[in-house]
């Protein structure tokens, strides 16, 4: 009886050689760019988280008075609504300047003493608009 010889790779080996490195590209590719995504992600939310910050810090500077005689819509004095930010592109500031006493529960308050400053930074990601919000508050010295 004679054995056939076992040299060289049969059509199934090469099948299967070929899925199992398909696989392995695909689920290295998909890794790759979940890692990229996210990581574009966080850089985004810390650059408008920083330039919310800086905001809020100009606002704290600026004092209370710059803010008391803005034009008022709904209520609140808006001092910008979607303002582009300089040397920023893609981002967005809306600031929001409200009256303690316009808040819910605080009427009876002395009225013009006490402000809620809210700084809203925009911008899109992944054809999403997405923002960060941070409030102040900011007092009259007497």
């Amino acid at each position: 009886m004679k054995i056939r010889s076992e040299k060289g790779f049969t059509g199934i080996d090469i099948s299967v050689a070929v899925v199992v490195a398909f696989l392995f590209i695909t689920i290295i590719s998909l890794l790759v760019y979940r890692v990229n995504s996210t990581s574009k992600a966080i850089s985004l939310r810390s650059d408008a988280t920083y330039l919310a910050i800086n905001e809020i810090e100009e606002i704290k500077n600026n004092g209370f008075e710059l803010y008391g005689t803005r034009s008022k819509k709904d209520g609140n004095s808006v001092v910008t609504s979607n303002e582009a930010i300089a040397g920023h592109s893609g981002y967005y500031k809306t600031i929001t300047v409200i009256d303690y006493t316009d808040l819910p529960g605080n009427e009876s308050k002395t009225s013009g003493v006490v402000k809620k400053a809210t700084v809203k930074i925009s911008y899109m990601f992944q054809a999403k608009e997405q923002s960060v919000e941070i409030s102040t508050i900011l007092s009259k010295e007497i």
